[in-house]
């Protein structure tokens, strides 16, 4: 019994602390956050601003609209729009606050001040430093391993905020590695709702809302678009084109918040709209969906936690596995329906590369999520892959395991590559 309260609590603290609303894709606003942060040391307005980033940063920057700017892209923009009009104290919603003046005066800013732009040599996937400087004045904010973790604030050499850069970035954080398939699903289906439900309300309603802006309005290449004209109206189309419309606007300047999943917008839409669709298909009622949200987030969060927050291996893999996972829940699958619709996905879709975020993540999204329904579809139909198919093993935690060394370790020269490719332009 303890160790079960102790599994509860920790999985409550952990969807508490993953399943948290952010505007824009999530690297360009760590890099506005952290450049609000440096502003707000320096107390002026930068007229010098200089970005050093790791390669992640700048592969998942580069092509990517960043929103409250007149669809702007790129590292300068994100750094430019953080340090004039950025509001430190709001996190990953830090120029949420943009006004239409602000937004007009940022072309000019930018021409009038000088922004650099630097690779660091870091060991760190993600981390970023902007320095800014006002005359002779300067300060400096630091985040590394994840987007508002700030290890270090100083101004005029003097340390205002300094902790130990670690992969561990919070002392407090909950275990992660507590996380099971076994327990994953026995929590969603006897968790409290009422210890889950504000945390899931939020993620319906915000990521509804930016899946309904995609599939109404013009982004990128309107791939939730493509899908329901080219195929049509049925559910698994409907399931696949709501997740790929709400990046869609995220990845191509949409202003509206998004209820992230292991540090991405893209995953948390992957790993909930799906999951809507199909309870809306099905009459489910609101306890059913909640359950099975519970199951897609947590699926994917545990995935994600052996491949880490940055990766060559496209993070809407898990996603779409997880959704898959939430799919076959809501239909009536029990554990091992689960667990093999999990094994099945990530069968199917575990070479897709990451390669930045940009419009083409919409159309892996639809790919992912296609590959979770089919994943369910198969075991449904008595036919699933087994241990010894490729990456597959023997039980689903091994297979986990597997496709966590994949993407964290077997990645990591496709990763060195993709960055060069994107940052030589050949």
């Amino acid at each position: 019994m303890e160790r079960s309260c102790s599994v509860y609590n920790t999985y409550l603290k952990i969807l508490e602390r993953e399943l948290v609303p952010a505007m824009g894709c999530t690297e360009p606003i760590a890099i506005a956050y952290c450049a609000a942060k440096a502003r707000a040391a320096l107390g002026a307005l930068p007229d010098h601003i200089k970005v050093t980033a790791s390669g992640n940063i700048i592969k998942n920057v580069k092509s990517v609209i960043v929103p409250n700017t007149g669809g702007g892209r790129g590292i300068a923009v994100a750094a430019a729009i953080g340090a004039m009009a950025g509001d430190e104290a709001k996190g990953l919603e830090v120029i949420s606050g943009v006004n239409d003046e602000q937004r007009a005066q940022l072309k000019v800013y930018m021409e009038q001040i000088k922004i650099e732009v630097l690779p660091a040599e870091s060991e760190y996937l993600l981390d970023i430093a902007v320095t800014v400087n006002k005359g002779n004045s300067t300060a400096t904010a630091r985040t590394v391993s994840e987007h508002t973790n700030i290890v270090y604030i100083e101004k005029d050499g003097k340390v205002i905020e300094q902790k130990e850069a670690t992969e561990k970035p919070d002392p407090d954080a909950p275990d992660y590695d507590l996380l099971s398939m076994k327990d994953i699903y026995d929590f969603a289906a006897t968790a409290e709702l009422s210890d889950v439900s504000a945390i899931l309300d939020r993620q319906i309603e915000l990521n509804s809302a930016i899946s309904k802006e995609g599939l109404e309005k013009d982004y990128g290449a309107n791939i939730g678009k493509v899908l329901l004209k080219a195929y049509g109206n049925d559910i698994k189309t409907r399931a696949k084109a709501a997740a790929a419309a709400g990046s869609d606007a995220r990845m191509n300047g949409s202003c509206l918040p998004v209820v992230i999943n292991s540090g991405s917008g893209n995953q948390g839409i992957t790993a909930s709209m799906p999951v809507i669709e199909y309870a809306k298909e099905l009459g489910s009622g609101k306890e059913k969906l909640y359950r099975a949200l519970l199951i897609s987030n947590l699926v994917t969060l545990h995935q994600k936690t052996g491949i880490g927050r940055l990766s060559a291996y496209c993070g809407a893999v898990s996603a779409g596995a997880g959704a898959g996972a939430g799919i076959a829940y809501l239909c009536g699958g029990d554990y091992e329906t689960v667990i093999h619709t999990v094994v099945n996905a990530v069968a199917i879709t575990s070479g897709i590369i990451c390669d930045g975020a940009k419009s083409s993540c919409a159309a892996k999204i639809a790919f992912a999520v296609d590959a979770g329904i089919m994943g369910y579809e198969m075991y449904k139909n008595g036919q699933q892959f087994y241990g010894g198919d490729g990456v597959i093993l023997k039980g689903v935690e091994n297979t986990i395991r597997n496709i966590g060394r994949l993407g964290r370790i077997g990645m990591k020269e496709t990763d060195k590559e993709i960055i060069k490719m994107m940052t030589e332009g050949h």
